[in-house]
C-alpha cells in the first residue's frame, strides 16, 4: 500500500489545536488505550473485507479516495465535533464552510448566489427540486432517462409529478423529446446532467436554455458527477465544452465534493442562482439561531445538524488545492480523463470489443460491450469478464445499455433491448499511468473468460 502521512501531519495538527484551548483547565476523558486498540485492531481486520477502492487497479464505480488533507483535516475537526447548522455549533467551521461553497460557486461563475453543503447529492438535488416545486407549483419535473434515478424518487417524496425524456445514442437528453414535452405547457423544471452516471454524457444545456426562452421554465443542473470538468473544458469535445460554457445561466446547480471533489462521503453541495429563494427556507427556532445576527447555515438547509468536519475537510483541500484552470486539481481531472480516451482507443482497436459507436468517452467513464452472438451471450462473457478481472485484482463495473448504441448509424434500432456492458471509471490521476497494467490485465481476464 501507499505510505500514508495523514498519521504524522494528524499528530501535529492535533498538538496545534490542543495549543488553541490551552487556556482552560485540564480534565480527564474517560478512556481505555488497551481496550481501545484492541476494538481498532479488530476494526482494521473487519475493513479489510473491501475492494481496494484507494488502489488504481480500482476502475470500476466512482470512488475516488479522499486527499491525504481532507481526510486529515476531517479527523482533526472531530476533535471539536463541529455541527454546521447554527454558528453556536459550528462557529469556526461554518465561515469556512460559507468560503469553501463560494469557492465553488465562483468555478461556475456565480458571485451572488445562495448555497450551502449538504449531507450528499441526493440531499442537494431534493433541495433544488423543492425549491422548483415551492416556485412553480402543479408543474411537472422532467429530466433524461439517463438522468439519475434519484429525481425521479425525489419528486415522489415531494409530491411532484416527474416525467422521464428520451436520450439519444450518445445518453443526452433528445431535444425533440424534450419540446414535445414542454409543448403541453405544464414543464416547470427540466433537470440538465452534466455527467450521468452511466456513461459521462453531457446533456445539451445550451440548446435546453435556448427551449427556456421560449416555453418559460427553471433549469437545474444535476452537475454531481461532473460538475469539476469545467475546469478543463478546453480538453473537452465541443458539445459538452459548450454546455459548460453557458453553466452559469442555470437557476440551480448541484456538484458532489465526494465524487471529484477529493471528499470524504457526506459533503453534497447545493447553489441557487437567486439568492431570493432563501425566503422558502424561512423558519425559526427558539434556541438554536441566537448567538450571531449573521446567517446561520441552518436557515437556509431543510438538514438540521450537518458535520461540520464536512466543510472543514473542503475548505482545507481548496486551499491547498485551489479551483482554477491549470492548477493541480484540475491536472488531475486531465490525466483521468485522458486515461479514459486512451482506453477507448486502444477498445476500439482491439478485436472483441465494441465501444459506443457515436463517439468517444465525454468526461472519464468508459463503457464497451463484449462481442457474441447474441445480446445475452454477450451479456454472459461481460458478467464472466468481470469476474475474472476482479480475481486477477482488476476492479471494473458492469451497467446495461441499449444494444442499438452499440451499432452504426445504418443499422441502429436492429436491435432495442439492452445489453451488460463492462464500464470503467478512470476518476484517479494516477490512472493514466496505470493504464498499461490495467489494459494488461483486462486482456487477459478477458481471455480467461472466453476460455482461450
Amino acid at each position: 500500500m501507499l505510505q500514508d502521512p495523514v498519521p504524522g501531519l494528524l499528530s501535529r495538527a492535533t498538538g496545534r489545536l490542543e495549543e488553541e484551548f490551552g487556556f482552560l483547565p485540564a480534565f480527564e476523558q474517560a478512556a481505555d488505550p488497551a481496550a481501545m486498540e484492541r476494538v481498532l485492531d479488530e476494526t482494521a481486520h473487519r475493513l479489510g473485507d473491501n475492494y481496494p477502492y484507494f488502489h488504481p487497479l480500482y476502475a470500476g464505480q466512482m470512488l475516488k479516495p479522499p486527499h491525504p488533507v481532507a481526510r486529515a483535516a476531517y479527523a482533526l475537526a472531530m476533535k471539536i465535533n463541529p455541527n454546521n447548522h447554527a454558528r453556536d455549533g459550528g462557529r469556526a467551521s461554518s465561515v469556512m464552510e460559507i468560503e469553501a461553497v463560494a469557492d465553488i460557486a465562483r468555478m461556475f461563475g456565480w458571485t451572488e448566489f445562495l448555497g450551502h453543503l449538504t449531507s450528499s447529492g441526493t440531499l442537494a438535488n431534493l433541495e433544488a427540486l423543492w425549491v422548483a416545486g415551492r416556485l412553480a407549483p402543479g408543474k411537472r419535473i422532467v429530466g433524461s432517462e439517463q438522468a439519475h434515478y434519484t429525481h425521479k424518487r425525489i419528486s415522489a417524496v415531494l409530491k411532484l409529478d416527474y416525467a422521464n425524456i428520451a436520450a439519444d445514442r450518445r445518453g443526452r437528453m433528445d431535444l425533440d423529446a424534450l419540446e414535445a414535452e414542454l409543448r403541453k405547457g405544464d414543464v416547470g423544471t427540466v433537470v440538465v446532467t452534466l455527467g450521468t452516471t452511466g456513461i459521462g454524457a453531457v446533456d445539451p444545456l445550451e440548446q435546453v436554455l435556448a427551449l427556456r426562452e421560449r416555453y418559460g421554465f427553471r433549469v437545474h443542473v444535476d452537475a454531481a458527477y461532473g460538475g469539476y470538468f469545467g475546469l478543463i473544458a478546453e480538453a473537452l469535445d465541443e458539445p459538452a465544452r459548450r454546455a459548460y460554457a453557458v453553466v452559469a445561466r442555470a437557476d440551480s446547480i448541484v456538484i458532489d465534493p465526494h465524487k471529484h471533489g477529493l471528499q470524504p462521503y457526506g459533503c453534497g453541495c447545493v447553489l441557487f442562482r437567486d439568492p431570493a429563494v432563501g425566503r422558502l427556507y424561512k423558519h425559526d427556532s427558539p434556541y438554536t439561531y441566537f448567538t450571531s445576527k449573521q446567517l446561520h447555515l441552518g436557515e437556509i438547509s431543510l438538514e438540521c445538524s450537518r458535520a461540520g468536519a464536512a466543510a472543514v475537510a473542503l475548505w482545507a483541500t481548496q486551499r491547498l488545492l485551489p479551483l482554477e484552470p491549470g492548477g493541480e486539481f484540475a491536472r488531475g481531472l486531465l490525466s483521468g480523463r485522458s486515461a479514459a480516451l486512451e482506453l477507448d482507443r486502444r477498445l476500439r482497436q482491439e478485436a472483441g470489443a465494441q465501444a459506443l459507436a457515436a463517439g468517444r468517452p465525454e468526461l472519464d467513464i468508459v463503457v464497451w460491450k463484449l462481442d457474441a452472438d447474441t445480446p445475452e451471450q454477450s451479456s454472459a462473457l461481460a458478467q464472466s469478464t468481470f469476474a475474472a478481472c476482479a480475481a486477477r485484482n482488476l476492479h471494473l463495473a458492469l451497467v446495461q445499455l441499449p444494444q442499438s448504441w452499440f451499432e452504426s448509424s445504418a443499422s441502429a434500432g436492429a436491435g432495442n433491448g439492452m445489453v451488460t456492458c463492462l464500464r470503467s471509471v478512470l476518476m484517479k490521476p494516477e490512472h493514466q499511468a496505470w493504464l498499461d497494467r490495467i489494459w494488461e490485465e483486462y486482456i487477459a481476464a478477458r481471455a480467461s473468460a472466453k476460455g482461450v
